[in-house]
């Protein structure tokens, strides 16, 4: 078997290639995409609108507490479900998983002490460093 040599001239003598390859920089934005979307935090509501106590230290939520609410009826919701008092010791330490995040009971200000402090108990049980009370503003 013979082996032959072919050359091939260019149609184009001396021109250049000008284009430019983006399937590299397309790339590089879709990992920057998957990167963003996989490390955002987001914050979780409790479902409810509760009308909050005023206080004067209030502040704004943590994006990484977990959110418990109490309505005025003693109803407790956790991302806009109810659930039971029961299930809030199981829930809280299914979130915390050995993470030390602040837990925040959003309260209305008609609920009864014997309900928050059931609540707060159920928290406390759960294995919850912190927990909060969520107030608004008092504005002075």
């Amino acid at each position: 078997m013979k082996l032959r040599k072919t050359t091939t001239t260019p149609s184009h003598i001396g021109a250049t290639d000008e284009s430019i390859n983006v399937s590299p920089l397309i790339d590089v934005v879709f990992i920057l995409l998957i990167f963003f979307i996989v490390t955002t935090v987001f914050v979780q509501e409790t479902g409810i609108q509760v009308e909050r106590p005023q206080a004067a230290s209030a502040s704004e939520l943590s994006r990484e507490a977990i959110l418990i609410a109490v309505d005025r009826e003693g109803r407790i919701y956790y991302g806009g479900n109810p659930i039971e008092l029961q299930a809030v010791r199981p829930v809280v330490k299914r979130l915390l998983q050995g993470d030390v995040r602040p837990v925040i009971i959003q309260a209305d200000r008609a609920t009864a002490t014997e309900d928050l402090v059931a609540v707060i108990d159920e928290i406390n049980l759960a294995g919850a460093a912190t927990i909060n009370i969520a107030t608004t503003a008092t504005g002075g």
